[in-house]
């Protein structure tokens, strides 16, 4: 359930207003891919379901909403698209791959493990 053609990505008030104070879990048409937590001012915390969060930041750019991670080099940029109280988004830097759509929210905290030790 990507972007109709067309269809214009919602910009960052209306990011904003739609993820702020919400924890949703994405997927695709092969089932869940990851969660994220989105809190005030624009910080982020997100897993693949692993149990490994990374916390970040998002901003707009160019049209796109992008996010950039602790440890992570590179932003990632994604197309949001709101239609029918249904969030989508499209990934800028990779054509062609699927489109991520919330199939839930999470009432619960994210569950994320500690650091890991070793030797």
């Amino acid at each position: 359930m990507g972007a109709a053609a067309g269809q214009t990505p919602i910009g960052a008030d209306e990011f904003a207003a739609f993820v702020t104070g919400r924890t949703l879990i994405f997927g695709t048409a092969a089932g869940p891919y990851g969660m994220e937590e989105y809190s005030e001012g624009r910080r982020v915390r997100w897993s693949f379901l692993d149990g490994d969060c990374v916390e970040g930041v998002w901003y707009p750019q160019d049209g796109a909403i992008c996010f950039a991670y602790e440890g992570r080099p590179e932003p990632q940029c994604w197309h949001f698209y709101l239609q029918g109280g249904q969030l989508s988004a499209n990934t800028v830097e990779q054509t062609g791959a699927p489109p991520l759509y919330v199939i839930r929210e999470s009432d619960a905290p994210m569950q994320c493990l500690g650091p890991r030790i070793g030797v």
